[in-house]
């Protein structure tokens, strides 16, 4: 299997060199795809510099949906990962999640311990146990990382902001097998995180309102598509 990572980086310049070299150590064979979310620090310029790195760089700040969305339609990997750009989360661990094809469509990683701040985890798990009562997705942590989904799944995905958040729901209800996989979480090294607690807690409220409406309405396209192929049948003429 041909495989492609996928980093979003928005302004984490100390981070950039360890990551890569991280994914480069554990995957030397595979695709990195850097997406630059319009940093305002030296982070553009030394994911530029980077060797064996394909980069894409947005024109304007447009969130981390856009950048994991971005990062996945340029993929060209049988198997794509999305990694967070800041560090916390191990290119080691998606040899463990590699290990789930094909059996599985996305293998997601589940942070056991997370090395967050109180305050986080307790938000994360409450927005958690919403998500899955209204999507019924089955994921205990959907925000967790590293993500390997099929190439097949990406177009499935519809892109908006908040979409990383709610990948299992889209896949899963467009019947792709899902499973989570137990993974590692490290601490910030560098940098700050560029999320705020409670305002990104409302936020994903109205996001799953969204989401769960989307669900409900969602039209398969493999269902009306199934005969693209062929041509369509004449009616007899009279």
């Amino acid at each position: 299997m041909k495989l492609s990572i996928v980093i979003p980086f928005h302004d984490e310049e100390e981070n950039v060199v360890p990551v890569l070299n991280e994914i480069r150590r554990c995957h030397p064979e595979a695709e990195i795809i850097a997406v630059d979310d319009h940093s305002t620090d030296r982070t553009s310029e030394i994911l530029g510099g980077q060797s064996g790195v394909r980069l894409c760089r947005l024109p304007r700040r447009l969130g981390q949906s856009a950048a994991v969305y971005g990062g996945l339609v340029r993929a060209t990997g049988d198997v794509c990962v999305i990694m967070d750009g800041d560090g916390q989360s191990s290119a080691a661990d998606i040899k463990r999640l590699l290990e789930f094809f094909p059996e599985y469509d996305l293998v997601i990683g589940c942070r056991v311990e997370r090395c967050d701040s109180m305050a986080r985890v307790v938000v994360s798990r409450i927005a958690n146990r919403l998500r899955r009562g209204f999507t019924r997705d089955g994921v205990t942590d959907s925000g967790g990382t590293p993500k390997a989904m099929k190439r097949e799944c990406v177009e499935h995905l519809i892109p908006f902001d908040g979409l990383h958040r709610f990948i299992p729901a889209l896949l899963s209800r467009a019947g792709f097998r899902v499973i989570e996989v137990p993974v590692s979480h490290r601490r910030r090294l560098h940098g700050r995180t560029k999320y705020g607690t409670w305002g990104r807690a409302w936020r994903g409220v109205w996001d799953l309102l969204g989401v769960s409406w989307l669900l409900r309405r969602r039209i398969d396209p493999r269902i009306v598509g199934a005969d693209a192929g062929a041509p369509d049948r004449q009616s007899p003429s009279p």
